[in-house]
Parts: C-alpha cells; sequence; structure tokens
C-alpha cells in the first residue's frame, strides 16, 4: 500500500507544495478552450496563461516575471507542436539553450503521432508527451491525471 505524503507528513527539508501556474503554448483556439474547460471540470485553479507559438511563450517567459516567478509558483509547459511562427520544436531548443529557462518542465500535448515528433522532443528533455485524446471525456481525464502527477511533484523553487 502506498502513502502519499501530505504536507504534516513530509520531512522538514521538502518544501511546501506551491500553487502550480501552467502556460499553454496552443495555436488552436478549440484546443485552449477544451483544456480551459477540463480544468475547470478538474476543479483546477491553476493560473493558466496563453501564447499561441513558441515565439509568443519565449517572450513572455523572458519579460514577464509574473509568468516564471510570481510567488515562487511552480510553472508547467504545456506545448503543442504543430504551431506557425515557431512551432514546439523550434521552442524547445530555444527554450532549453537559454541558461534562466532550461530547467522549466515541459510536457507536449499534440495530436502528433510521428515518431520521429517524439523522439526530437525527448531529446530536448520534456517530462512527458501526450497525444491529445479525440473524446472531451477523455481529455478531461488526461488534464485530471496531469493535475495530480504535478500537484505532487517536488520541484525547485525559482532562484
Amino acid at each position: 500500500m502506498y502513502k502519499l505524503m501530505t504536507t504534516a507528513t513530509r520531512s522538514p527539508e521538502m518544501t511546501t507544495p506551491q500553487q502550480l501556474s501552467i502556460l499553454l503554448v496552443e495555436d488552436d483556439e478549440v484546443d485552449v478552450m477544451n483544456v480551459q474547460r477540463a480544468l475547470k471540470k478538474n476543479g483546477v485553479t491553476s493560473s493558466l496563461y496563453r501564447a499561441a507559438n513558441g515565439i509568443e511563450a519565449l517572450a513572455m517567459l523572458r519579460t514577464n516575471s509574473q509568468i516564471a516567478k510570481q510567488n515562487n509558483n511552480r510553472l508547467l509547459i504545456l506545448l503543442d507542436l504543430n504551431m506557425p511562427k515557431m512551432g514546439g520544436l523550434e521552442f524547445l531548443q530555444e527554450l532549453r539553450a537559454d541558461p534562466t529557462l532550461s530547467n522549466l518542465p515541459v510536457v507536449v500535448l499534440t495530436t502528433s503521432m510521428q515518431n520521429s515528433d517524439l523522439a526530437a522532443a525527448y531529446e530536448y528533455n520534456v517530462a512527458g508527451y501526450i497525444i491529445k485524446p479525440i473524446t472531451f471525456s477523455s481529455f478531461v481525464e488526461t488534464i485530471d491525471v496531469l493535475n495530480r502527477y504535478w500537484s505532487m511533484s517536488e520541484m525547485p523553487s525559482p532562484s
């Protein structure tokens, strides 16, 4: 039997869980609405920021400290791969090359089932690669699993 560690059972050297913020890098308005609806349906109160492509996301991360460091929030990037201007793989390359952003966790959430995209994403150390579910109920379940996993995951505080 496994027991989840709550704040009361954590050892003193472990940090108190912090509110998770999400940066959704997605160009498709329907997918953005699905993420918003799935978060709401699961009772997730995380701050949600949105960029329509990799260029916007990098600009937001580099110039807006509210996203990356507000109240020492933890940040998770949900990344689509197929976007105009700068796609997901190009974004990952730039993100990992930037010393101030390189450690941010990224979960790819895409329709691409190409093995070359999967392999390339993991070469950039993504935390996961998820194919967007077709039905909304499956999408809600996927977002719930992501939220529960990241709520339990320990992450270092921003410096």
